[in-house]
């Protein structure tokens, strides 16, 4: 297996909520990476580059996933910003929409939300109370939401 490349495993912070759920979209992978040498039965060293320095570059198989060549899949490792313990945490830039489910007693109000480093394909919809109150400044922001929101289009 040396000189394959594989995916490296990488998962959001504690305690950031997608989808009302902790971990809902882990795991995530960065890479593809060349595998320089097998360590032990199930570890393997890899070749990370610099900006990885600070992490070791050993893993187990369990943090890593065979890397099968497509272009489409490589993300750039500028664009995530991984801490030592391969952590990263998403932040919201901006909110595409709202909309109101009625229920029998109840009214639910989500947003959508595009998140930093990700299309807006890939955005998602979260409570709309959650977010005003972990995120305020994206209400702050866009001043005609805002008046939407009121009901003063």
């Amino acid at each position: 297996m040396e000189g394959d490349h594989v995916w490296l495993r990488v998962s959001p912070m504690k305690g950031v909520m997608r989808f009302g759920k902790k971990g809902k979209l882990s795991p995530r992978f960065i890479g593809p990476f060349e595998i320089l040498s097998r360590v032990g039965e199930v570890a393997y060293k890899l070749a990370l580059p610099p900006s990885l320095s600070v992490v070791h570059p050993v893993f187990h198989v369990s943090m890593l996933q065979k890397y099968i060549p497509d272009e489409s899949h490589v993300i750039s490792l500028d664009s995530v910003e991984l801490g030592a313990d391969l952590t990263y945490e998403e932040e919201p830039i901006s909110i595409l929409d709202r909309q109101i489910r009625k229920l029998r007693t109840t009214e639910l109000v989500s947003v959508k939300v595009q998140w930093k480093h990700r299309s807006v394909r890939e955005a998602t919809s979260e409570t709309e109370s959650d977010m005003r109150a972990r995120y305020p400044q994206l209400f702050e922001a866009s001043g005609n939401y805002l008046l939407y929101v009121r009901g003063r289009t």
